[in-house]
């Protein structure tokens, strides 16, 4: 039985957890059905919190409620990719390759030209927060302190994306953010980020708030590369 919390954001977050890792994993695969029953009996949980575990789950599309039915896992082409739960569970789980080569491409694709965009429409304090921010990864980089690291890398890689002026880029600031924390959590950063990832994030920094547009766009699009060559060898 999984312990049951009495704090944090509820007491469904184990059965929650546990089966959305399962249904991302594959080992409830699309068509497989749950039961309220099935799952109280398991967990040895309420009805309510049963309930609760399964809307989260049909919110994120991972299942689908019908009555007469049950609780059905539906295939992946129908969950919403996009929720960071949702990645960090592919994340954990065998497909980690698959999803990092996803989010990579992605990021690819979009925070260069948010980069470009951020480097004409960004306010002086965010470009003034821009550069600081790069500063201060370079010194948490070369002292090693990774988990410190992370958490103003995210802060980077988001400031960009609301400094672009672009809401659908903007949106993408938390699904930028579990891949970030999954990369660092996950044990995917070396001891220490390499020299050129921290010279390619002063760059960055350096041509949007001097709103140098191509050279934003540039840079980030070298320091995206050099990610997918460390996380994806080959």
């Amino acid at each position: 039985m999984i312990e049951r919390r009495q704090t944090g954001t509820g007491l469904h977050d184990p059965v929650l957890e546990k089966l959305g890792m399962e249904i991302a994993a594959g080992a409830l695969p699309p068509g497989h059905v749950l039961t309220l029953d099935g799952i109280q009996e398991r967990f040895g949980v309420s009805r309510t919190v049963a309930r609760e575990a399964m809307r989260v789950l049909e919110s994120m599309g991972l299942v689908q409620s019908r009555r007469r039915v049950g609780i059905t896992v539906r295939p992946t082409a129908d969950w919403n990719v996009f929720d960071p739960k949702v990645i960090w569970w592919r994340l954990s789980g065998p497909a980690r390759g698959a999803q990092l080569r996803t989010l990579t491409e992605l990021r690819i694709a979009v925070e260069p030209l948010a980069a470009g965009a951020a480097a004409r429409a960004a306010t002086p304090a965010q470009r003034s927060r821009a550069v600081e921010l790069a500063a201060v990864l370079r010194r948490l980089g070369e002292a090693g302190e990774l988990t410190e690291f992370m958490e103003r890398d995210v802060e980077f890689h988001g400031l960009l994306l609301q400094a672009s002026g672009n809401e659908m880029f903007a949106a993408l600031a938390d699904v930028i953010a579990a891949v970030l924390r999954g990369r660092t959590q996950l044990g995917l950063m070396p001891h220490k980020p390499v020299p050129e990832a921290m010279d390619l994030h002063d760059a960055v920094a350096a041509a949007v708030a001097g709103g140098r547009s191509a050279e934003a766009e540039t840079a980030m699009r070298a320091l995206l590369v050099e990610v997918r060559t460390a996380m994806l060898p080959g």
